[in-house]
């Protein structure tokens, strides 16, 4: 995948574009392709918790069977450690954190199994036909879908408003009952301020490479932004960066790039006319 030429000389091997209100695809590179998605997962863990109405201020208790015990990823969530449902969701979703997420999982009604059983019927619910799920924190490389589903996630995921809160949320300070930890978004774009994102998730795993999906506002245009298989970690961020900057170029250049028919143009030829203009 990383083969395939793109005009804007992407990172990423995968990337898509869309229009958030139409869902018309103002850029395409590789977006059928079904790959390993990593923690890009939890928005669909958030949407099965948040769809089961449970409180928010109900205390869980991190335990044992929330440690990572395939990759042996590192948590400061320590065992025996009591947080609420809400900030257990907003760690999972703002700083990727999997301890959170398993806990948010187990704690569903039914437990584990129920819990990812109902993953993927919210995701055949809302089209996502190329997408499984095994687990709700996204470090099993058996979690996997594409950017055409991922663009569906995202769009349907910005309909709840506490996820588009806390995957943009800066930081959050916790106490553990052991201490007190203080946590920070894991995408770096979140508080740029020539960025204006309103729902964003980030993932790694070595099978998914790095990873982000983001619904953000390019020009006043509202997009959704997917990016998956990067190679470096600031690969995704330039990757990003250069999708803005083509978008507002050509915004900028009278070239409708999410036109139709006769004024449909392509990428390539928006890049042109961004550059002659």
């Amino acid at each position: 995948l990383h083969a395939v030429n793109d005009p804007l000389s992407l990172q990423s091997a995968v990337a898509l574009v869309v229009d958030q209100d139409t869902g018309e695809v103002l850029f395409d590179k590789n977006s059928q392709a079904v790959l390993p998605i990593a923690s890009i997962s939890k928005l669909m863990t958030a949407m099965v918790v948040l769809d089961a109405q449970l409180p928010m201020s109900e205390m869980l208790e991190i335990s044992e069977a929330d440690v990572d015990t395939e990759r042996n990823t590192r948590s400061r969530l320590s065992t025996g450690t009591r947080l609420s449902r809400g900030e257990l969701l907003q760690l999972a979703l703002m700083s990727s954190e999997n301890r959170a997420a398993h806990a948010l999982g187990r704690n569903y009604p039914g437990g584990m199994p129920a819990f990812v059983e109902q993953m993927n019927r919210k995701a055949r619910e809302i089209g996502m036909s190329s997408s499984s799920f095994i687990e709700p924190t996204g470090l099993s490389s058996q979690n996997v879908s594409n950017a055409r589903d991922l663009a569906t996630l995202v769009r349907t995921a910005s309909k709840y408003p506490l996820i588009r809160e806390y995957s943009t949320a800066s930081a959050l300070t916790v106490d553990t009952g052991y201490r007190t930890v203080s946590y920070r978004n894991t995408n770096r774009l979140v508080g740029n301020p020539d960025w204006d994102i309103e729902l964003q998730k980030t993932g790694y795993i070595s099978e998914a490479g790095n990873c982000v999906v983001m619904q953000t506002r390019i020009d006043g245009r509202p997009v959704v932004l997917v990016l998956l298989d990067a190679r470096a970690r600031m690969a995704r961020v330039g990757d990003a960066q250069r999708i803005r900057h083509w978008l507002e170029r050509a915004t900028r250049a009278g070239v409708d790039v999410g036109g139709t028919g006769a004024h449909k143009v392509s990428a390539q030829r928006a890049l042109q006319a961004s550059r002659d203009s």
